[in-house]
């Protein structure tokens, strides 16, 4: 009691900003996986200044074993940290060196080795030796978590799958923990060591609480190793001794303690786990055998009916067991921008919370600044699945999200001014269950501890212009799912070609957003129709614009791939000149120039020929019933297109409307293929036969106005929407066929 009473009375400096670069160099099998190749930072050294202009006082940073010495220290070169390790310096920007992450050092180791600590020592003391000045170390990050994932699971090498060479990896890693800060204090004597790890805990039904008991006793095991704790009285010596270690092994960390200057805590929504012996309740995903009892293992978020109050009680019992300083050091979530958003606020302010009840809470680190890659698979194979941070590299630069918005907020001190941390977390909504929800256990923290924060009553809308439409239907899907305040509204409710029904509007509803999901959509038609559709297409979108700009009002309207004459044959970017062939690309075109000039500040989407499961009438869907009920298709040979699939549209845009995005975008789902093609595409995914399937040249289809023979749509500003492929496969699993059963499971 006495070190947190004092802890209390203390004067403290603010919660500190840090900030944390996913560096991963994982080994499967003898494939290593780099994220800093995949991210791009490797070769990319203005990045130094883009995570100064954060507001970071510290940022855990790579100067990692395997990229530096692979084939011994004397072939080390050091030409990559000699250049960034100074250059951080300079920027007021504290290094936290970090030598191995998730790794398991170069080919002639591994984490069984018994040189490999000593080796490991070996390199720190050089990293040492040349930047003397560097006071902050973590010689290996979470070396449970990567015992657990290279000895217990088997998905990393060394690919064990039991507890000795789990916990061989474990004492290894530990172990050279200690003699990496030895051979650092050796030049540096005031080197600090910020230990990382997950912060975990385990919940459990009441059969499974001696399993569950196990891993909340395990789940401490590198901080208790290193500060000496783990001796014959502790809850797992029986456990580790029966492993098979030689227990001189367990007792030399008694007798050689290392605890943390920090103690680094790394929390995910994954941390929390739930037990539960009703395996029949759960995926057979989930469903597992430890120490031969049979068990579902879920993360509680998706199964507890009412959420556990989150990283606020976990950072209370770390600071109980040690009394050490301690730092969140990742906050990370994949998910949708404004969750992202609300996760980082949630940890903040727990960490703030405890920090003021007396707990020395240090920093709260923003982790993967350049977002991370296949962390899905567990970095197992190189699928490309991306999950953006404060930056999102694709592009050819890194592009600012909102969250690094949000860290400059915080590590200034302004408000937080984004409008979507008005909601919940998906962590804490309805619909976030993946299996039958289960009344939490009276071991899960009463939500009365989780605060408000005081927020406002009032919630802000997304205003959604197209209440008819399959875009603006499929807007108003995503924003409920999402948890985003939103109003769709009809024509009659503001005709956005009216300036005073669009004053009107604003006045009523106080939006911070609008979005134009509607318009004039029959190509063919206005040709005839000329002043309806510039009136719906262009003057429309413009008075709204102007109206945007006026109420400080974000703004994202739609264009289309009919902006250009079709006279090349690869993908437009956004940059590239248009010349519409008909009235509505013609009106489209018009629109984009219009509302910039309005609106710079407004966000102006090309897209092109949707499909989804939301509008019967797209091309995909018309095909797939027509084959799938054995009727010909007639689809055109000869004209280029990029399809779209509409969820990921409509969720990639309100993230870019989120991040403040203005200008030009295409998003699509980044194909070229024809129409005819498009149709045989899906028809193979989902299972059908196209033997009906009819191309033909669209000179024979009997269309009134003129379409670009080539109007794929490609992105110089980056490329966000998975594959037409993958979009597809998602399409089809969704789509009912004709015996009830999906389409993709029939074909599988």
């Amino acid at each position: 009691m006495n070190k947190q009473n004092d802890s209390a009375r203390a004067p403290r400096a603010p919660i500190a900003l840090w900030g944390g670069l996913e560096c991963t160099v994982n080994r499967v099998r003898d494939n290593y996986f780099s994220q800093l190749d995949r991210n791009g930072h490797a070769a990319r050294m203005q990045d130094l200044e883009r995570f100064a202009s954060l507001g970071v006082r510290a940022l855990r940073y790579p100067v990692l074993w395997e990229r530096t010495a692979p084939n011994g220290l004397a072939e080390a070169d050091w030409t990559w940290p000699d250049e960034r390790l100074p250059a951080l310096r300079e920027f007021g920007v504290t290094p936290i060196v970090g030598l191995l992450h998730h790794g398991s050092g170069p080919r002639h180791t591994s984490l069984v080795d018994p040189a490999f600590a000593e080796q490991l020592a070996g390199f720190a003391g050089a990293v040492a030796d040349r930047y003397p000045w560097v006071e902050y170390y973590t010689p290996v990050n979470e070396p449970l978590t990567t015992a657990r994932f290279s000895g217990l699971a088997g998905v990393w090498y060394p690919h064990g799958r039991d507890d000795r060479i789990f916990v061989q990896a474990l004492l290894n890693q530990c172990r050279a923990v200690v003699l990496s800060m030895r051979a650092i204090r050796r030049v540096n004597p005031n080197a600090k060591l910020v230990q990382t790890d997950d912060l975990s805990k385990t919940y459990a039904t009441r059969q499974l609480v001696k399993l569950s008991t196990f891993f909340n006793e395990r789940r401490w095991l590198s901080w208790d190793l290193l500060c000496g704790k783990v001796d014959t009285a502790h809850p797992l010596w029986d456990y580790l001794a029966d492993t098979g270690v030689d227990v001189a092994e367990l007792h030399w960390f008694r007798d050689n303690p290392c605890p943390p200057d920090i103690i680094g805590v790394n929390y995910y929504a994954t941390s929390e786990r739930w037990l539960d012996h009703r395996l029949h309740r759960y995926p057979p995903q989930y469903c597992h055998t430890y120490q031969g009892i049979a068990h579902a293992d879920m993360e509680t978020a998706r199964v507890l009916a009412t959420p556990t109050a989150g990283i606020g009680p976990l950072l209370r019992e770390v600071w109980d067991r040690y009394g050490l300083p301690v730092a969140v050091t990742e906050a990370h979530i994949d998910a949708n921008r404004e969750d992202q958003l609300r996760w980082l606020l949630e940890i903040w302010n727990a960490a703030n919370m405890e920090r003021t009840d007396g707990a020395d809470i240090r920093a709260v680190t923003v982790w993967a600044l350049l977002g991370s890659y296949d962390w899905n698979c567990l970095v197992t194979e190189n699928k490309g699945y991306y999950e953006p941070g404060p930056y999102d590299v694709r592009a050819a630069q890194p592009r600012p999200t909102a969250v690094a918005g949000m860290m400059r907020e915080l590590a200034s001190g302004r408000p937080l001014s984004n409008p979507v941390l008005q909601g919940q977390g998906w962590w804490r909504r309805a619909g976030r269950f993946l299996a039958q929800p289960v009344a939490a256990p009276a071991a899960v923290a009463d939500l009365s501890a989780f605060r408000e924060n005081g927020r406002s009553k009032f919630l802000q809308p997304i205003l959604i212009t197209g209440a008819t439409g399959t875009l603006g239907g499929a807007f108003a899907r995503a924003c409920e799912r999402r948890n985003l305040a939103y109003r769709i509204i009809t024509r009659a409710e503001m005709d956005m070609a009216d300036p005073a029904s669009v004053e009107a509007a604003f006045a009523r509803y106080r939006p911070w957003a609008v979005i134009n999901a509607g318009g004039y959509v029959k190509v063919d038609q206005a040709e005839s129709e000329v002043q309806r559709c510039f009136r719906e297409n262009t003057l429309a979108p413009t008075i709204v614009g102007l109206a945007c700009i006026r109420h400080d009002v974000r703004f994202v309207t739609f264009s289309s791939d009919l902006v250009f004459d079709g006279k090349r044959a690869v993908p437009y970017v956004e940059s590239d000149r248009t010349a519409p062939l008909g009235v509505y690309g013609q009106s489209k075109a018009d629109a984009e120039q219009r509302v910039l000039d309005a609106d710079p500040n407004a966000l102006v989407i090309r897209s092109s020929s949707f499909f989804g499961l939301w509008d019967q009438h797209n091309f995909v869907t018309q095909a797939l019933d027509a084959l799938d009920n054995g009727a010909p298709f007639v689809a055109a040979s000869d004209i280029t297109v990029s399809p779209t699939y509409v969820p990921d549209l409509v969720d990639t845009a309100l993230d870019l409307m989120i991040d403040k995005e203005k200008g030009i975008w295409h998003l699509t789902n980044c194909t070229a293929v024809t129409w005819a093609q498009l149709a045989a595409m899906a028809a193979d995914v989902a299972g059908v036969d196209a033997a009906l399937l009819e191309p033909r040249p669209a000179a024979r289809l009997g269309h009134s106005a003129l379409r670009p023979v080539y109007s794929a749509l490609g992105s110089e500003r980056g490329v966000l929407l998975p594959p037409l492929e993958d979009a597809l496969e998602r399409y089809a699993s969704m789509r009912p066929a004709r015996n009830g059963a999906s389409a993709v499971s029939a074909y599988r």
